[in-house]
């Protein structure tokens, strides 16, 4: 019992410190959806080259884990590697792809943080991340973290802003603004035999700034709502005519309800797990050893306690008569 005791007693903060670590990792299979609205949005309209209102522009993100190249990038780093094939496809009003940019993002399964290896790009351009992107890493801080910003391939502080309640659940809000800046013409554009080239020739260019707003369940790092007040524009150029510039795009982008529900109720699964290994488990064990050293104790007090006289020598000698 006393060995028991022990046991679970060193297995307390073996648990926490060494073994969760090393097991809690974001999975290289991975796949995931979400859609964002922007409704009463301000739209370009690329016939005219004049922006317009619209009821709603979709984006729709989607994360894909590639798993043959995390297992071909382990090899050489040494460590366990995702992958993540991303894509944000932008769509109008009217169903048309207004843009959609691809992303390749590689990273640290255990810390998140960026992996740089060959492959690792925005919209077909190569870059090097620095700083998080998508998720927090596990058991996230109350301090500010660096940010990678695809638009503009730029990383960027992420402030924390404090602590909020989101449907039952405990989340740091975090915020971070993205001045405007010079940014790359999308690969795809929604005009046929329009290219970036092409409009690069004319002199125009694009612009772009932004609030990111997350809010993130710190045990496993994972968002479970965000937001974002964008704002695009063309600038200059002949392909504006006489204007200086015109915008390109303009919106309050927010999570869709179902959405929203989905991941907080993943979230929340989630979490449990990351409670079972850094609190349920380790306070458990420790409680338990505890307790087995102190009925270990008890035990071998009592066995060791003197016994007491027996039966016979506590009763009187009978007395014999001649």
């Amino acid at each position: 019992m006393l060995a028991l005791a022990v046991f679970f007693a060193a297995l307390s903060p073996l648990l926490r410190w060494y073994a969760f670590p090393r097991l809690a990792k974001v999975p290289a299979n991975q796949y995931q959806d979400m859609v964002l609205e922007a409704k009463d949005a301000t739209l370009l309209d690329y016939a005219t080259m004049r922006a317009r209102k619209v009821s709603k522009v979709t984006i729709v993100q989607t994360l894909k884990g590639d798993v043959e190249a995390s297992e071909r990038i382990e090899e050489s780093a040494g460590r366990d590697v995702v992958v993540w094939d991303g894509l944000s496809y932008v769509v109008g009003p009217d169903g048309e792809m207004v843009s959609k940019i691809p992303e390749r993002y590689i990273f640290d399964a255990h810390t998140q943080e960026p992996v740089h290896a060959t492959g690792e790009m925005v919209d077909g351009d190569p870059v090097r991340r620095q700083g998080i992107e998508f998720k927090w890493p596990f058991l996230t801080e109350k301090r500010d973290y660096e940010y990678f910003d695809a638009q503009a391939r730029v990383t960027a502080p992420i402030r924390y802003k404090g602590t909020q309640d989101f449907r039952g659940l405990e989340v740091y809000y975090f915020e971070q603004t993205i001045p405007w800046t010079k940014v790359r013409i999308p690969e795809t554009l929604p005009v046929e035999g329009l290219t970036p080239e092409a409009v690069a020739k004319t002199g125009t260019t694009r612009w772009y700034t932004t609030v990111r707003k997350f809010w993130v369940e710190p045990l496993t790092g994972a968002p479970v709502y965000g937001e974002e007040l964008h704002r695009e524009e063309l600038r200059g150029g002949t392909l504006l005519g006489d204007r200086d510039k015109v915008t390109a795009f303009a919106g309050h982008v927010k999570m869709r309800e179902d959405y929203i529900d989905h991941t907080v109720d993943l979230v929340k699964s989630n979490r449990t797990l990351v409670l079972l290994m850094t609190s349920y488990l380790p306070w458990g064990f420790l409680a338990l050893g505890l307790s087995l050293l102190t009925l270990s104790l008890h035990l071998e007090a009592r066995g060791r306690r003197p016994a007491g006289p027996t039966a016979t020598e506590t009763e009187e000698p009978s007395t014999v008569s001649a």
